[in-house]
This record gives C-alpha cells, sequence and structure tokens, in this order.
C-alpha cells in the first residue's frame, strides 16, 4: 500500500480525534483539489476524525484527484512517512511525527478548536522554515505559493529549539 501512496503522489490529511469539519471543507473544495492536481498530486486521502462533513469521494474522473477518507486506522504512522504531503491541523501529535520522517507539511490552524500556544508553535515552526502554515480559508492559497523545496529538513535529535519556544509561550522561561 505504501508503494502505492508514493506512486499515486497522494496529499494525507490527518484531522486526528478532532472534529475540524473547517479543514476537510478546506480540502474538498475545488479550489484546493486544483491547487493540489495542478502541483502534480493525484490523490487526496482524508482521516476525517469526529467531524460530521463527509468530502465527496472520486476516482479521480476527467484527470481529477482521487479522493477517498477514512475515520480510523492503525497505519497512520504509514500514511505519515509514505505521502508526497501531509496536511495536519495545529494541535495533531502528528505533526512532529510527520517532520521526523521529512514529509512535507501545511499545518492548518484554527484558533476556535485549540488554544493559542498550538497555533503561536505552528506559527514558529513555519518562521524556522520547517514547515508551512495556514487557516482553513487560506490553505489553497497557500498549496498555490508554497515551494516545498524552501522547507529545512526539521532536526528531530534537537528538539532543544522547540521546547524553548514551547516554554516561552507558556510562560515558563525567564527570556
Amino acid at each position: 500500500m505504501d508503494a502505492d501512496i508514493e506512486r499515486e503522489r497522494t496529499v494525507f490529511v490527518t484531522v486526528g480525534t478532532t472534529s475540524f469539519d473547517a479543514l476537510v471543507k478546506a480540502v474538498d473544495c475545488i479550489q484546493c483539489k486544483a491547487a493540489l492536481a495542478r502541483r502534480g498530486y493525484t490523490k487526496l486521502l482524508i482521516q476525517l476524525g469526529r467531524g460530521t462533513y463527509f468530502p465527496v469521494k472520486s476516482l479521480g474522473e476527467d484527470g481529477g484527484l482521487k479522493v477517498d477518507y477514512f475515520t480510523f486506522s492503525p497505519n497512520i504512522a504509514g500514511f505519515l512517512s509514505s505521502a508526497a504531503l501531509v496536511i495536519s491541523h495545529a494541535g495533531s501529535g502528528s505533526i512532529f511525527e510527520t517532520l521526523r520522517v521529512g514529509r512535507p507539511l501545511i499545518v492548518v490552524v484554527n484558533e476556535a478548536l485549540m488554544d493559542n500556544h498550538q497555533s503561536e508553535l505552528a506559527e514558529e515552526l513555519a518562521e524556522r522554515k520547517f514547515l508551512y502554515c495556514a487557516h482553513p480559508e487560506t490553505l489553497a492559497q497557500t498549496i498555490e505559493c508554497m515551494d516545498i523545496e524552501s522547507l529545512l529538513p526539521y532536526p528531530p535529535s534537537n528538539p532543544m529549539a522547540v521546547v524553548q519556544s514551547l516554554n516561552w509561550f507558556l510562560g515558563f522561561s525567564d527570556n
């Protein structure tokens, strides 16, 4: 299955266990799917979480993206490591696993679902060029403008920069 994901240039969207319908709707919109197709992606695979919005499944008719979704899988790590691009919400535990395996990542922030610390951390990681950061309403534009080659590899062996950022955001640092 992993070889099929890579060959198909799959975009894996993970919502985790949240109810982030805004993210699912954003990736399911015509503009976002068209932007992904223009970038050479061929399949959109969405982990729905606990939301109520279900995207339209597609077999890629007329040269469009194949679209599929599921609510649970024990193979999330496999999807993350095999995808050509990962789109995740800012509160997901998948973010650091995606960075660790070196996959391009867009983190989508929705302040209504998470505390500001998660949003600020995503924005900090974007400023450091480890990932892209978007909001549901700017996701298609982020996809259009992204330059995957400009992302820097995340140094998983040294989490101190991220820990320091978290501590600063949480007010635990003297700096």
